[in-house]
C-alpha cells in the first residue's frame, strides 16, 4: 500500500524556523520531522510514499534526491562526475515527491496526487504528527465496513494547561497536571482512505477537514480509531522541544515503539 504525506504547508505557527524551510522539514536527531513520520510507516511495512510538497518544495526534493549520497561514504571525480561508493547507506523506500501548489488547500492537495494513486486504499497523514499508531488495526477497522471511505485514527490529547479541582463553595484544593481531556476525541491525522474520497473533491481550495470529512462522516462513510498509545503533533516550538527531547533521551523514540 501506499501512504500519502501532506507537507505543504507554510507553517506560519512556528515561523522562528519556517521562514526559509517547510515545517516537516525541521530536524529533529539529525533528520526532518518528515522522515520520522515516514519511519512510523515504514516500521509497519508501508515504504511506498507520496508527498504533497507546496511552500519550499525543492527543499523536499533536494532531500529525496540527496538522501542516499548523504548517508554514503564515496569519492568523486570532479573532472568526470564519475562516483565511487564505499558503503550505501540507504533506505528501501520508494518516494514521489510532488509539488501540489503554494496555496493549495489541504484537500486540493490530495486531489493533485490521485493521478499518482492506483484505484486501491491508501494511507494518509500530515508531516509533523508523530504516533505508534497501529496500521493493521487502522486496516482492520477499514474493512469490517463495506461503505468505509474514510477510517480516521482519534487521539484523546492531553490537556496544554494544568487543571483546578474547586469545591462548590468555591475552595481550591487540588491540581491536576495537564490531564487527558478523557470526554473528547479528535482527529489524529493517521488515516486509511478509499478511492471513494475524491468523490468529496473539486478543486484547489477545498478543505479536508472542513469541506471534505464532515461530508463522508454525514454520509455514513467513516469510521473512528481509537489510538491510546503515543501521538504528539510538531505545531509550535514548545512541541518541537518535547519531540527534541524524547529524542534526547531515549534509546527508541515513542513512535516507533
Amino acid at each position: 500500500m501506499k501512504a500519502v504525506i501532506l507537507a505543504g504547508g507554510f507553517g506560519t505557527r512556528i515561523s522562528e524556523y519556517t521562514d526559509s524551510i517547510p515545517k516537516p522539514m525541521i530536524e529533529v536527531g539529525g533528520y526532518p520531522i518528515l522522515y520520522h513520520v515516514m519511519s512510523v510507516f515504514a516500521s509497519q511495512g508501508v515504504t511506498e510514499f507520496i508527498i504533497a510538497a507546496g511552500y519550499r518544495a525543492e527543499i523536499i526534493k533536494s532531500f529525496f534526491l540527496n538522501l542516499s549520497n548523504l548517508n554514503s561514504n564515496f569519492t568523486v571525480n570532479l573532472g568526470t562526475g564519475e562516483v565511487e561508493y564505499h558503503n550505501r547507506n540507504s533506505v528501501d523506500w520508494r518516494v514521489t515527491v510532488v509539488d501540489t501548489g503554494l496555496n493549495s488547500m489541504t484537500g486540493g492537495r490530495l486531489l493533485r496526487l490521485q493521478k499518482f494513486l492506483d484505484d486501491a486504499p491508501f494511507y494518509f497523514t500530515y508531516g509533523d504528527g508523530l504516533a505508534n499508531v497501529d496500521l493493521a488495526g487502522v486496516y482492520s477497522r477499514f474493512h469490517e465496513s463495506n461503505r468505509t471511505v474514510v477510517a480516521l485514527t482519534a487521539v484523546n490529547p492531553t490537556a496544554r494547561f494544568g487543571g483546578l479541582e474547586i469545591s462548590d463553595s468555591g475552595r481550591v484544593f487540588g491540581f491536576k497536571e495537564k490531564p487527558s481531556q478523557s470526554d473528547m476525541w479528535v482527529n489524529g491525522g493517521y488515516m486509511l482512505m478509499s478511492p471513494e474520497v475524491f468523490d468529496y473533491l473539486d478543486s484547489d481550495m477545498d478543505n479536508l477537514e472542513t469541506d471534505a470529512l464532515p461530508k463522508i462522516a454525514e454520509n455514513g462513510g467513516m469510521v473512528g480509531c481509537r489510538h491510546k498509545g503515543f501521538w504528539h503533533c510538531v505545531d509550535t516550538k514548545r512541541d518541537l522541544d518535547y519531540i527534541r527531547g524524547l529524542w534526547s533521551t531515549r534509546e527508541v523514540p515513542p513512535w516507533l515503539e
